[in-house]
């Protein structure tokens, strides 16, 4: 078709014909230097793509056509560690990512035999959420077929068809991820309807995490500081677990959630502009006896195309609404939903800002130096089409985001209803 293009040129040409040659080599030499500069690893932040090999390490390519942006760019999907640039200080003075309800997985295959009907939260496998920086997790776990499993479900009842797996296969996930990355700490987040008696104590010490267990012994009150990431390192508790179950403190050793943190509302209530209500199990946001706070921001009804358009301009918007709600506390922990869609930066961006803030008093925690004063930043590249350059893991960005899974993904409300509306003539 090039050379097709540049014969038309010559055909056209009034000058003599060797400069309309030139003229038309030239052109075809451009066009083809254009169209190929950027590939092989080679395209940053923002920069067209057209494979998921031609972007970066830690991007991905991909579109957001919810913002009428059809053409795949180059788009973030890992964090960057804070740690990695300030460390040392007490654990509530960070931000980390946090995936809602982790383990509800697109394309995760039926283990009970029945065909799964439910809502999907997350695209990729908890080991990739945590090597592309997620910290925190947000389980949902039930007593159902003799064992513990991870499951969506009404009334507190999980189904064979809500049922993802058990949840001792994700627990050796963070086990294996905690081993092999001995300077982190992750978060785990129970929505809690487990009443085996010791069922919980049995799962993580089977799962092997008990090993990295933060004792709620030693869990601050009164809305005091928290060790230092470097203590809780050094003593190995780099495994926060919050129930919530009310009585699983005392009979368990398992810290109440409301009672060490605070949170807004989870679900629509959580996205509402200008807005940013306590959940009403927690204490008000600007609360001073919980020492983290942790921000939901995702819909009620999740859907999947929609998501890159909520993690751009809204996402930074409800998290200044946030942090003026706990009266300028900024959130510990950033709970989403498909984590890594968003027409560019997304929620990566955002955690850069919020931790650039809290830190260093700087734009973003890239422009933080370690051992600097508070408020002295180094100048850096306004989204110019570079990547981060700290990062954890090694994200390869090959990630394809899946849109076409199994036709019964709820990815729009008139799907939900029908799945709502069969399972309350199942329960009748």
């Amino acid at each position: 078709m090039l050379v097709f293009f540049a014969k038309k040129r010559i055909s056209r040409c009034r000058a003599p014909a060797n400069w309309c040659l030139f003229h038309s080599l030239l052109l075809f030499s451009v066009f083809s230097i254009t169209s190929t500069a950027c590939s092989n690893r080679n395209c940053q932040l923002l920069d067209s793509c057209s494979s998921p090999t031609d972007c970066a390490p830690s991007l991905y390519c991909g579109n957001c056509p919810s913002m009428n942006k059809n053409q795949p760019v180059c788009t973030r999907g890992q964090a960057i560690i804070p740690t990695s640039i300030i460390d040392g200080l007490p654990f509530n003075k960070y931000s980390w990512l946090v995936t809602h309800n982790s383990f509800s997985i697109v394309d995760a295959p039926s283990l009970t035999g029945a065909q799964r009907i439910t809502f999907y939260n997350q695209e990729d496998t908890v080991t990739n959420q945590l090597t592309n920086g997620v910290r925190g997790l947000m389980l949902d776990m039930y007593d159902f077929e003799n064992d513990i499993w991870l499951c969506h479900s009404f009334r507190g009842q999980c189904y064979n068809f809500t049922a993802f797996q058990p949840a001792i296969n994700t627990l050796k996930e963070v086990e294996s991820f905690l081993g092999a990355n001995p300077t982190e700490i992750v978060t785990i987040i129970i929505e809690d309807y487990v009443h085996t008696p010791k069922g919980l104590t049995k799962l993580f010490t089977n799962a092997g995490l008990d090993k990295y267990w933060f004792p709620v012994s030693k869990m601050p009150k009164k809305g005091h500081d928290w060790p230092t990431v470097t203590d809780m390192v050094q003593k190995n508790h780099r495994l926060l677990v919050f129930t919530s179950d009310f009585s699983k403190e005392a009979s368990e050793g398992i810290a109440y959630q409301w009672r060490y943190m605070v949170e807004n509302e989870p679900g629509d209530g959580g996205v509402v502009q200008g807005s940013c209500p306590n959940r009403k199990e927690s204490q008000t946001l600007n609360s001073r006896s919980a020492s983290l706070f942790l921000q939901n921001y995702f819909p009620t009804i999740p859907v999947q195309a929609d998501t890159c358009k909520e993690h751009s301009g809204p996402l930074a918007d409800m998290v200044g609404t946030c942090y003026k709600a706990a009266k300028n506390v900024m959130p510990n922990f950033l709970a989403v939903n498909f984590y890594m869609r968003s027409d560019g930066g997304g929620v990566f961006d955002a955690l850069d800002r919020m931790n650039g803030q809290t830190l260093c008093g700087c734009s973003s925690v890239t422009a933080c130096q370690a051992g600097s004063p508070f408020g002295v930043c180094k100048s850096i590249p306004v989204s110019n089409g570079t990547s981060p350059t700290s990062a954890a893991g090694s994200f390869s960005g090959s990630v394809e985001l899946s849109g076409s899974a199994s036709t019964v993904n709820v990815t729009s409300p008139s799907v939900f209803c029908v799945f709502y509306f069969m399972l309350m003539l199942f329960l009748l």
